[in-house]
C-alpha cells in the first residue's frame, strides 16, 4: 500500500533556505515535509494537487505552502519542455523575527495563511518569478534580503486564492498517511479506466459503505463527485494543450460526449468547447 511520503529536506550549512530546480515529471511524489515551500513552474498546463485542493494551472503556477500540508509535485505528467524554481525554508527560518519584528507583521500574517496554500496570479505573479529566476545569481545574502522581498510582496499582494478551507482535511491525511496516499494514487491511476469504489475500497481495508463515509469527511465529497472532478482537471489540462473535446472526452475515459459536456459545465460554468477556445486562444497569444 503506498503511503504519503515525507520528505526529508537537506539544507547546506550555513544557509537558511535551499533554492533548486526539481524535475520529476514522472514521479507520482504525493509528500509533505514540515518546511515552508514556494513553487513557480513554467508550463503549457499543469494540475496542482494542495491538500484536498486540485485545479488546474496554464502556462505558470506561483504557490507558497506551510509546513506539513501534503501536496504533488507540481511537474507531474508535464509532456512539453518545462522550469522550476523552488525554495524551501528552514522551520526556524529568521528565527524569532518573522513572529516578533513588527516590520514582518504582515509576513508573519503570510507564514500563517500559507498552512492552508495559497495561489498568486496577475502582476503578483510576474514580478515575484522575474525575482525568483535572479535567485541563482546573487550571492547568498543577497539571495536572503531577496527572498524577504518576495514574501513582503506576496504578503501585500490581494491576487490570491486560498486553496483549503480548513485544516481538518490536512490533519485527517497526515493521521491517516497510508491510506489517504493510496486512494490518491488509485485515482490517479485509474481516473480515465472508471475507477471502482468497491476496488478502492478493498485496497485500504475497508468495507464499501466504510469507505464511502471515510471518503465523504475527509474530501467533504462523495467518491465519484471527486473522481468526476479530477477527470474534468485532467480533461481541462488537455484541452489548454489543443486536443479537441471529443479526444479529451475519450482521454479521460468517458463514452458520452454529451455527457462529459453536461458534467464539465456543471463544473466549471462553462461548456469544453467554449473553455478550449478561449484558453487556447489566450495561451497562444502570450
Amino acid at each position: 500500500m503506498n503511503e504519503i511520503q515525507l520528505e526529508k529536506v537537506d539544507f547546506e550549512p550555513g544557509k537558511s533556505f535551499k533554492l533548486f530546480s526539481p524535475r520529476l515529471r514522472n514521479t507520482f511524489l504525493w509528500h509533505y515535509h514540515p518546511e515552508f515551500e514556494l513553487v513557480y513552474v513554467e508550463a503549457d498546463a499543469g494540475i496542482r494537487h494542495v491538500g484536498t485542493h486540485i485545479s488546474t494551472y496554464t502556462q505558470s503556477d506561483l504557490v507558497f505552502i506551510g509546513g506539513n500540508l501534503p501536496h504533488l509535485n507540481f511537474d507531474y505528467r508535464l509532456r512539453s519542455d518545462y522550469h522550476q524554481i523552488v525554495i524551501q525554508l528552514r522551520t526556524d527560518f529568521l528565527g524569532t523575527a518573522v513572529g516578533l519584528a513588527p516590520e514582518f507583521s504582515l509576513i508573519s500574517k503570510l507564514f500563517k495563511a500559507a498552512e492552508y496554500g495559497i495561489a498568486f496570479s496577475g502582476e503578483t505573479k510576474k514580478v515575484v518569478a522575474q525575482k525568483l529566476k535572479e535567485l541563482s545569481s546573487l550571492s547568498s545574502l543577497d539571495q536572503l534580503l531577496q527572498l524577504i522581498n518576495i514574501f513582503q510582496q506576496l504578503a501585500c499582494s490581494t491576487e490570491t486564492e486560498k486553496l483549503n478551507d480548513n485544516l481538518t482535511s490536512k490533519n485527517f491525511i497526515l493521521k491517516d498517511k497510508i491510506r489517504m496516499g493510496a486512494i490518491y494514487e488509485y485515482i490517479d491511476a485509474n481516473y480515465h479506466k472508471k475507477p471502482d469504489v468497491n476496488v478502492v475500497a478493498q485496497k485500504v481495508n475497508l468495507t464499501t459503505p466504510a469507505f464511502c463515509r471515510y471518503f465523504k469527511r475527509q474530501n467533504n465529497m462523495t467518491f465519484t463527485e471527486f473522481v468526476n472532478q479530477y477527470r474534468v482537471e485532467r480533461a481541462k489540462n488537455l484541452l489548454m494543450q489543443n486536443h479537441n473535446v471529443s479526444e479529451t472526452c475519450y482521454a479521460i475515459g468517458f463514452d458520452s460526449i454529451s455527457y462529459f459536456n453536461k458534467l464539465f459545465k456543471q463544473i466549471t460554468g462553462e461548456n469544453p468547447s467554449d473553455f478550449r477556445r478561449s484558453r487556447y486562444a489566450g495561451i497562444s497569444q502570450l
